[in-house]
């Protein structure tokens, strides 16, 4: 049985930190209670397992059958769900879809087989209990021993801390969206970009985002200004810290085990070869730096040039705070800490509606690397000039094109209300004969569900166009001077694990309505939809649309996608998969699992909101 090992996290903010306590072995005994933490100065209740948050890091072999006793200390129900371990569904660990919960008091023994190997994570699945601190790293080792080889092998676990009642976030949240936003624009601001641009196109830059009520610096719900940033539970002050000597290859198991961050990280002076996505090996890929979103997980593999430290930095991707950790020949070194990257304001081009008014906004990044969709259509103002069309064959998702011959005075989009119907001419690069639809495959799917999704109290918003490219790092990304790692570099060692085409396509649209904080699919919200269904043993291709300008983790419990690119072709295969704002992502699913699964987005207070699905295999 696993040693049950506890730690002072009181303590944990200054000092040498090592990071969580790790069991191993087949069988567990893990105690989910209330331990008062401080982070910032302030004593909080947090929720840990056997008295640490994160959770104790538990190291699995793949091909045994593992046992977790889990018993609830708290006075609420509880819950344990495997984060991207295939499992019996009622080992799954989400209330109400796959077990009732545990119950205050109780000991619920989890039980099954470990398929496979890799660098995974657990995580309570009971209202805001993630937030407060029950996640925990999960490390499984390969059946045959012969993993990659490296001298020192870390988890390197993200999170964010609030000392706010999570429930006190959510009142705040609905009452305003952008309650945490502190990056509004401002007046200086203002006349940085009179000077840089002009009177005029300043104040129409800010004039279409007002009409739009819509805000360029919008990039999580909630940001810095509540959260305190954390790497193994450690703040930055704390500086977890790992050895690592010259000459040393270093693996670091990236877990972003946020409620609600994406990260950007980095180590300035060394390069990453990222040789695992989700838990799945990938051929290497060098890269300078990776976004890394809410439940994803990314192994990289570092060689230590010399005898000093070196910064793990970590910012969040709104640029509100950033955490960093330190790799060096001994604990508790310290290595120069880089300044946060600029905060850029978001696109036209971000929104789906680029070019639109006839300001560039690219100019504030200086760089229009990945948006492809936009590069062959101009400002867009004269749709008039289309008049030759013959060559479309399938006009299906543009139903009405007939009033929208000139977009030039559109002074008041009113979050492009009507405009639904052009969603899906992201790709259209070239339009004078539109033979080559290779890269139209989801237009169709798409149309299925556009008749009847309108803008209105669930759904404020739809971009008039979205790209399928996945070779788009992002916002903030774009143009730093930095190999940036994208999906569209990452290609799963093996090929898909089925080679069977889809027998059935569906399309879901991730929507939302920003100033009520409602999120769903297909304008939804959980209690509002139907379950998904999927025939046991059926190929099917799903399409995800975004439209909203969040970025949106979504994830598929059970099953693992396998991710396409914009022709089709397999890329990578994930448990989770980020959806850029105004993008489209397609992936294969074998429904190879019967039972209730979830699917949600991994943002937790969009999960709660509603962007949550039950998915019946049967």
């Amino acid at each position: 049985m696993a040693s049950i090992g506890e730690w002072p996290i009181a303590s944990r903010a200054a000092g040498v930190n090592t990071g969580p306590t790790v069991l191993t072995g087949t069988e567990f005994d893990l105690r989910i209670g209330s331990t008062p933490v401080n982070y910032t100065g302030r004593t909080r209740p947090s929720t840990s397992v056997n008295g640490s948050i994160p959770a104790p890091t538990l190291k699995w072999k793949q091909g045994t059958e593992v046992t977790m006793r889990v018993t609830n200390q708290l006075s609420v129900p509880t819950s344990i769900h495997w984060h991207g371990i295939l499992v019996p569904f009622s080992m799954d660990g989400v209330p109400g879809i796959s077990f009732p919960g545990i119950q205050p008091g109780e000991t619920f023994t989890y039980k099954f087989l470990v398929r496979q190997a890799g660098t995974f994570w657990y995580h309570s699945h009971s209202r805001f209990q993630e937030q407060t601190g029950l996640y925990g790293p999960l490390v499984i080792e390969p059946a045959s021993g012969k993993g990659d080889v490296t001298d020192r092998d870390y988890v390197v676990m993200l999170s964010d801390w609030t000392d706010e009642n999570p429930e006190r976030i959510m009142h705040k949240l609905k009452v305003s969206s952008d309650y945490y936003n502190y990056q509004m624009p401002t007046a200086p601001e203002f006349f940085h970009d009179v000077k840089r641009i002009g009177f005029k196109a300043a104040l129409k830059k800010r004039q279409m985002w007002n009409e739009m009520r819509m805000n360029p610096t919008d990039f999580h719900d909630v940001s810095g200004a509540t959260y305190t940033y954390l790497v193994n539970g450690v703040t930055s002050t704390g500086n977890w810290s790992a050895i690592a000597r010259a000459g040393e290859k270093v693996r670091l198991r990236f877990i972003n085990g946020s409620a609600s961050t994406l990260f950007d990280v980095r180590i300035p002076g060394l390069k990453m070869t990222v040789i695992s996505a989700d838990g799945q090996e990938v051929e290497p890929v060098e890269v300078d730096e990776f976004r890394i979103s809410v439940a994803e997980t990314y192994d990289v593999v570092i060689e230590m040039p010399d005898d000093k430290p070196y910064t793990i930095f970590c910012q969040s991707m709104d640029r509100s705070g950033y955490v960093r950790a330190t790799l060096g020949p001994r604990l508790g070194m310290q290595a120069e800490i880089p300044r946060m990257d600029p905060k850029t304001w978001l696109t036209m081009d971000d929104m789906g509606m680029g070019g639109m008014g006839g300001v560039d906004q690219t100019k504030d990044t200086g760089d229009t690397n990945g948006m492809e969709h936009t590069k062959d259509m101009g400002d867009m103002k004269g749709m008039g000039d289309m008049k030759d069309m013959s060559g479309m064959k399938d006009m299906s998702g543009m139903k009405d094109m007939s009033g929208m011959k000139d977009m030039s005075g559109m002074k008041g989009m009113d979050h492009m209300k009507g405009m639904g119907d052009m969603e899906d001419m992201g790709d259209m690069k070239d339009m004078g004969d539109m033979k080559d639809t290779g890269n139209m495959k989801s237009m169709n799917a798409a149309a299925s569900s556009e008749g009847s999704l309108k803008t209105g109290p669930e759904v404020d918003m739809r971009p008039m166009t979205v790209s399928a490219s996945l070779n788009d790092p992002g916002p903030r990304l774009r143009g730093n001077g930095r190999k940036v790692l994208t999906y569209a570099d990452l290609r799963t060692v093996g090929g898909p694990l089925d080679n069977r085409p889809p027998t059935r396509e569906m399309t879901l649209r991730l929507t939302g309505n920003m100033e009520r904080f409602i999120w769903g699919f297909d304008g939804k919200k959980f209690s509002e939809a139907e379950p998904v269904l999927f025939n046991y043993g059926e190929r099917i291709r799903v399409t995800l649309i975004n439209d909203t300008m969040m970025n949106h983790p979504i994830h598929l419990h059970g099953m693992f996608m396998e991710l396409e690119d914009e022709r089709g072709k397999f890329l990578v295969r994930k448990h989770t998969i980020n959806v850029q704002p105004t993008k489209r992502v397609s992936y294969l699913v074998t429904a190879d699992a019967p039972g209730q699964w979830a699917f949600h987005c991994h943002l937790l207070y969009h999960m709660e909101a509603g962007m949550f699905r039950k998915v019946v295999v049967a």
